[in-house]
């Protein structure tokens, strides 16, 4: 590392201390963006605390900006020297739900250290990654050499869109050089990685119909439609004996072409139990990267305590269709809706009611602001820089790429397997932020020294 590096490296170390305090601080407001589980003063609250630290950390002006589903997007701005570009650091300070309690090791709204890991929601998913954003502007001080948009979101987890809508609305907030999304993480911990491709989504909910009411299992089960069995008859045709997903149609044999996943870290990450084995044919990489993905996220159905001794007349299933680049997502949930309709056993009454499909994304990888990263993540890890995908959703990215289609949108972040995101027992790994930190601090230094 070149001496600036070594600086730079030295600045966010003696700094960690703080950012230990301010994620601490953030952990605590429970800024779910759904007044139903937490008042909104939570996250107006959270709003205000990130205004007030990027005034701290800089920024010239930062506003509180009241978006269309009624959440508060942080918008601040520092000004470009004569022929230097605008770099955009997104983050979101909304959070998850932190769900049930007894699931967590430790109080979800409590930041607690465990095992060198710092355990809260949010720590990682994004409010890490916000704070990430503060240590690397502070480390730089007056040397940043760029234009600086910050921008932080309040209802991500939420997917409402009110920062689409104000990006549509007003334009003039975000118009940047390169834009970093801060909201997604490396492949392993220690292992600098940008993500390159996001996954769309195109879900539905599809509910079968057999009799006009419950009737006795015993007087007239047999042959009397069971719209139960008729469901799970209908999803086993989702997916081949090996767990492959074939909906009619549907493209399934795309390649990823970036780094590998070993199929014993998928276990480890995803918390397969021994000796179960993992669905499909298809590599790890290929499976969650370059495939579509069909998953059953619930079923309205009776419920085992309880049950009575009668056939269901109804019963119903919300599928998630995970869309990768390459493939429209209206196309691909054109294709589920029509496989559904086609496979209905016993001819069940079918109502598949479509959700908002979420586009597919990737990255450009061949200008300026891509490689500067790469050179300044290598040089704050010590590692080569990989690539790899992200099975989830960012609608975000889409609009920022229609609105601005040339401005570079480079998607990293802290937010690595361990942890946990949207999971009991979140946590981020303290290196992880330090090394993002020293990494986006020489990025920045690099366009800014640059004659771009």
């Amino acid at each position: 590392m070149s001496d600036v590096g070594s600086r730079i490296r030295a600045s966010v170390a003696a700094d960690m201390p703080r950012a230990r305090r301010e994620l601490a601080e953030l952990v605590t407001y429970r800024s779910v963006a759904d007044e139903r589980q937490f008042p909104r003063e939570e996250c107006v609250g959270a709003a205000e605390w990130v205004r007030e630290k990027f005034l701290d950390a800089g920024i010239e002006t930062v506003d509180l900006i009241d978006t269309a589903d009624g959440s508060i997007a942080v918008v601040g701005h520092r000004s470009a020297p004569a022929g230097k570009p605008t770099v955009l650091l997104y983050s979101h300070y909304d959070v998850q739900p932190p769900g049930e309690r007894t699931l967590w090791d430790s109080e979800p709204f409590d930041l607690t250290e465990r095992d060198g890991r710092w355990y809260g929601r949010g720590a990682a998913d994004c409010k890490g990654n916000l704070v990430m954003h503060l240590l690397a502007l502070r480390a730089l001080g007056d040397d940043v050499g760029v234009g600086i948009t910050v921008v932080s979101e309040g209802s991500e987890e939420m997917g409402t869109g009110g920062l689409e809508n104000l990006v549509q609305e007003r334009p003039e907030l975000f118009a940047s050089d390169i834009i970093v999304i801060a909201d997604t993480g490396n492949a392993e911990v220690g292992k600098p990685t940008v993500t390159t491709t996001l996954r769309g989504i195109a879900n539905v909910v599809v509910r079968i119909d057999t009799l006009e009411g419950e009737v006795h299992s015993g007087m007239y089960g047999g042959p009397a439609p069971d719209a139960l069995a008729a469901l799970i008859q209908l999803l086993s045709t989702l997916r081949d004996e090996q767990g492959n997903n074939v909906v009619d149609g549907l493209t399934s044999d795309q390649q990823w072409d970036g780094i590998d996943y070993e199929p014993a870290r998928f276990r480890a990450d995803a918390g397969v139990l021994d000796g179960v084995g993992l669905a499909g044919s298809a590599s790890v990489a290929d499976a969650v990267w370059a495939r579509p993905a069909l998953t059953v996220l619930g079923i309205d159905c009776p419920p085992v305590v309880g049950s009575a001794a009668a056939i269901s007349p109804t019963a119903s299933a919300r599928l998630n269709l995970r869309v990768p680049p390459g493939i429209d997502a209206q196309a691909a949930q054109d294709a589920l809706v029509a496989h559904l309709e086609a496979h209905v056993p016993w001819q069940a009454r079918i109502v598949v009611e479509r959700e908002a499909i979420g586009s597919p994304f990737r990255a450009r990888t061949d200008g300026p602001g891509y490689e500067a990263l790469g050179d300044a993540l290598a040089d704050a890890f010590g590692e080569p820089v990989a690539s790899a995908g992200q099975g989830g959703s960012i609608p975000l990215c889409n609009v920022l790429a229609q609105t601005f289609p040339n401005a570079e949108i480079i998607l990293m972040g802290v937010e690595e397997p361990q942890c946990r995101i949207h999971a009991p027992n979140e946590s981020v790994d303290p290196r992880e932020i330090e090394n993002l930190a020293v990494a986006e601090a020489l990025f920045l230094q690099t366009l800014g020294r640059s004659d771009r």
